[in-house]
């Protein structure tokens, strides 16, 4: 079995004995086994996206099937362990430590579940049933960074979702979804440029700053997701809500649909 996954395995072996000293191997599902849960996002898009692997699970062995110990490996080799007593329904410990790994070891693991797992349709499995004891072919390790440019759009969502937003109390406190939205330049560092409004505001409303909120990006698309999928757009974007779920460029040749979330 690949080093990495090795060490990993040990590090979520000790975190069982030290957190859930009244475990004992039969309670857990296959003994304790370390399964690898690639099949919600597969490998690909978690080390894209999330910048880790797909989560490594052991879990008890009843009726619930909930997790006993959950760990992470990121891509550059910090790893986080949760554990949970009480079949599952209680976090016990939280552990963070990492594994002396360089990034092309990483990346080449990461290669190695996919083509070994993945690829093979073999999906939340026992590690020690993947095959990879082995290095990845240099084509497979191409093909893999290839791929990258496949989750551009969802890496750059992801990174705007801290970032800073102006909106319009009438969207945050009266219930409005978004109605107009546009993105000027940042004028500081974690400022996304972007400003929503709701569209009905007049010109006293926009004046007074009290009327307008400063919120995350992620705050924003929590209130109203129909933003989520223009994010991305770059600066000088204006757009309009034109029907209940969709918002358009605005060629200011259509009025802009003012509804209230559903509540």
């Amino acid at each position: 079995m690949n080093r990495i996954l090795t060490e990993l395995k040990q590090i979520m072996d000790n975190c069982l004995e030290t957190d859930l000293p009244g475990v004992s191997r039969s309670n857990l599902e296959d003994n304790g086994a370390v399964f690898y849960m690639n099949g919600n996002n597969g490998t690909e898009f978690d080390w894209y996206v999330n910048e880790k692997l797909s989560s490594f699970m052991i879990f008890y062995n009843d009726k619930e099937n909930l997790g006993a110990v959950k760990a992470t490996i990121y891509d550059r080799g910090e790893v986080v362990v949760y554990t949970y007593g009480s079949q599952g329904k209680e976090l016990v410990n939280e552990t963070q430590t990492s594994i002396d790994a360089t990034e092309k070891e990483m990346l080449e693991l990461a290669v190695l579940l996919r083509t070994e797992a993945d690829d093979k349709l073999i999906w939340d499995k026992n590690i020690e049933d993947i095959n990879t004891d082995h290095a990845p072919s240099s084509d497979a390790v191409k093909e893999f960074l290839a791929h990258a440019e496949f989750y551009q759009d969802m890496i750059q969502r992801r990174d705007m979702m801290g970032q800073i937003a102006y909106v319009s109390k009438k969207i945050l406190e009266e219930g409005w979804k978004v109605g107009y939205m546009t993105r000027d330049e940042s004028v500081q560092d974690n400022d996304s440029g972007w400003c929503f409004m709701a569209g009905n505001e007049d010109d006293a409303y926009n004046d007074d700053y009290r009327n307008i909120a400063l919120m995350s990006i992620a705050e924003v698309t929590r209130l109203d997701p129909d933003v989520m999928a223009h994010i991305t757009e770059p600066v000088g974007t204006a757009l309009i809500r034109v029907s209940a779920d969709t918002l358009e460029i605005d060629h200011n040749d259509k009025p802009i649909f003012c509804q209230k979330r559903e509540s």
